[in-house]
């Protein structure tokens, strides 16, 4: 679920929120940094969690429409094809699912049960649920098909939910692009009969990618001073307070990264900041951080200091 570039970018804002200087107790700020990462599967749980509220408010539907004291004959018999879909009741008879919904604290619908109705009426009123339910059977594929769909041109764009994801937690509009993402591929590659664990993905790929966090944040911040001193060699008239200081944590993990990450290609590295300056600084800053991260490569092959493992790393 998690990979590379969103862990450098989860080090970036750690890094951004504790700007300042060096420091050997790194408990509360790694504490920080783990706990933004790990609200990520919360996050996840929550979108998954909207498909299981809105079947059962689909089930709560029917129900009252076959209570209606003058119900009509479709009243009587309505069309069950959604709250039957085989992936909306695979999700809500898992229990390993719901267990990870119950265990979640962000998670209350009773509270905010107005944006399952949002939503709901968004599906309901889709020109994919409309074709959908033209027929009363379908297979899975048609099934899985239908619900990627609502997801993807129903549910992940809704403004909504987009502002109940903001006020619930402000880094996860950060994490949002990373989890919809997911969310669609697992739809897609899902199969009939899945195991129940399918839809509770790792946070991580490995154990290398955890520690790939921890190690990037603790040498970048143990080392910001010193760091500091490279960035001012290579920038002509540098001043601290004229440089954006998104610019200068990610100078500061790049530096980090070429000198203490030998098993990281340099392209690699380069790239990956340039990214994530794009997205998150000022339009001149990918150009300004390539050029200084230039500069210190070339002085760095000069001397010998890219200690870099494996072919094709340079």
């Amino acid at each position: 679920m998690l990979n590379r570039r969103h862990i450098r970018v989860k080090v970036m804002q750690s890094l951004y929120a504790n700007l300042g200087g060096e420091s050997e107790d790194f408990s509360k700020d790694q504490k920080f940094l783990m706990q933004s990462i790990y609200s990520m599967y919360d996050l996840y749980i929550l979108l998954i969690s909207i498909f299981i509220e809105v079947r059962n408010k689909g089930i709560d539907q029917i129900g009252k429409q076959k209570q209606k004291h003058l119900a009509t004959k479709e009243d009587k018999n309505p069309n069950t094809k959604f709250v039957n879909n085989e992936i909306l009741k695979f999700m809500g008879d898992n229990e390993l699912i719901l267990e990870k919904i119950k265990q979640q604290e962000t998670i209350d619908w009773d509270l905010d049960s107005e944006y399952i109705d949002i939503i709901f009426k968004a599906i309901v009123s889709s020109n994919a649920y409309k074709s959908y339910m033209k027929t009363r059977m379908s297979n899975f594929q048609q099934d899985k098909e239908f619900i990627t769909t609502v997801f993807r041109e129903v549910i992940a764009p809704n403004d909504k939910l987009y502002d109940y994801i903001e006020d619930k937690n402000l880094t996860w509009l950060d994490d949002l692009p990373t989890i919809n993402t997911t969310i669609l591929k697992l739809l897609q590659k899902l199969r009939p009969n899945p195991t129940k664990t399918y839809l509770l993905p790792e946070l991580y790929r490995d154990e290398d990618d955890l520690k790939f966090a921890t190690d990037l944040f603790t040498k970048t911040l143990l080392n910001q001073n010193e760091l500091n001193e490279e960035i001012k060699h290579k920038t002509i008239n540098w001043d601290s307070e004229r440089l954006a200081s998104i610019d200068l944590v990610l100078i500061q993990m790049a530096i980090c990264e070429l000198k203490h990450f030998p098993s990281i290609p340099v392209k690699v590295t380069i790239n990956e900041y340039l990214e994530i300056a794009k997205e998150y600084s000022t339009p001149k800053s990918s150009n300004f951080i390539n050029g200084i991260l230039d500069k210190l490569v070339k002085e760095y092959e000069a001397d010998g200091k890219l200690n870099k493992v494996g072919r094709g790393l340079l």
